[in-house]
């Protein structure tokens, strides 16, 4: 089965995809109480380091070198573990890759979306 993931944003009720949901992000979202959570899952580590994550600040001109850095981040240690993981899962089912950053366009779900879906 080809893998299909898609990106939605943890605060937005309607146009999401069903499918397993994920959260990717390293930090739980503002508002959103566990027990309401519209997700299943939180896979923190697969999110960036945390030193990444500030380092890049959501800036979108750093996000090319940002992709470029957790495409690395990725590839080893527990982070790689765990991309193993949701590659894995995105074989057998659809795959919803949930976060809280506004700017989905230059979020860490979208270099982790690629990666699932070229690997």
């Amino acid at each position: 089965m080809k893998p299909e993931v898609h990106i939605a944003r943890v605060y937005d009720r309607t146009g999401v995809p069903s499918g397993e949901r994920v959260l990717v992000d390293r930090l739980w979202p503002r508002g959103v109480a566990k027990s309401a959570a519209p997700f299943a899952e939180w896979a923190k580590e697969v999110a960036p380091s945390a030193e990444l994550r500030k380092w890049y600040g959501h800036a979108a001109e750093r996000f090319e070198q940002f992709e470029s850095r957790y495409r690395n981040e990725l590839s080893s240690g527990p982070q790689r573990l765990a991309l193993d993981e949701l590659r894995s899962r995105a074989r057998k089912t659809h795959l919803i890759l949930m976060t809280a950053t506004k700017d989905i366009d230059h979020s860490a779900a979208v270099v982790l979306r690629d990666v699932l879906l070229t690997s």
